[in-house]
């Protein structure tokens, strides 16, 4: 994806990333999730899990070896060192992944029909540096009620936990001022369907111009 535009793509909690993306991948468009790559970094053998373990004992593993994620989340909600350690640990690694996936030619079938521009999908894309890695900034944003009606129905969780991780958030007010594009879904599926499509059509005819642009 060299010289190629680089969107970045976040929302909070329950803004429906993931449907959004899966969207956009069904258009023909590369996405490399930041989730994904965080989930990849800290399997079973590797030197991020190792370290982990060691910081916070074999409570944080679950039987079968593997991260225990949930009770990970528990210990540094409220701790801010703790958490600060993590993040000091995972970010960087996950930022070389992201950035070496963003350059490597995409080999999915569905995605050749778009080389021009990438989704870099990321939760904390504002709150990290990752968004320098990109050119254009997509938030996707819905209404605080609807996120916490969604949040406790996907996740079983109840109102004020949901509340309370969106606080943990970046405000909404910050995320929309940081964005270039902003989705609403607050609607239905179509109305989704419908703006992504217009997005994407849009991104191509920037994604021309970058094109052109790099290579002088």
């Amino acid at each position: 994806m060299k010289n190629s535009l680089v969107v970045g793509i976040t929302g909070g909690i329950g803004c429906g990333k993931s449907t959004v993306t899966e969207l956009f991948f069904k258009l023909g468009v590369k996405v490399v999730d930041a989730d994904v790559i965080a989930r990849e970094v800290v399997q079973p053998d590797t030197e991020a899990l190792a370290a982990i373990a060691v910081k916070f004992g074999d409570q944080i593993l679950l039987a079968n070896g593997r991260l225990d994620r949930a009770k990970l989340r528990a210990i540094i909600f409220d701790n801010s060192a703790d958490k600060l350690w993590l993040e000091s640990l995972l970010h960087p690694i996950i930022r070389s992944r992201i950035s070496s996936r963003l350059r490597t030619p995409e080999t999915i079938a569905n995605c050749s029909a778009n080389p021009h521009y990438a989704l870099l999908s990321s939760p904390l894309l504002l709150e990290t540096d990752q968004h320098t890695m990109t050119d254009c900034i997509i938030v996707i944003d819905i209404d605080p009620e609807i996120q916490i009606h969604r949040s406790m129905l996907r996740d079983n969780n109840s109102r004020e936990q949901i509340e309370r991780i969106i606080r943990s958030q970046i405000p909404r007010a910050e995320r929309r001022e940081k964005a270039d594009i902003i989705i609403d879904n607050s609607g239905t599926i179509a109305q989704l369907t419908t703006q992504i499509n217009q997005i994407h059509q849009q991104l191509i005819a920037t994604a021309a111009t970058f094109s052109v642009r790099s290579h002088r």
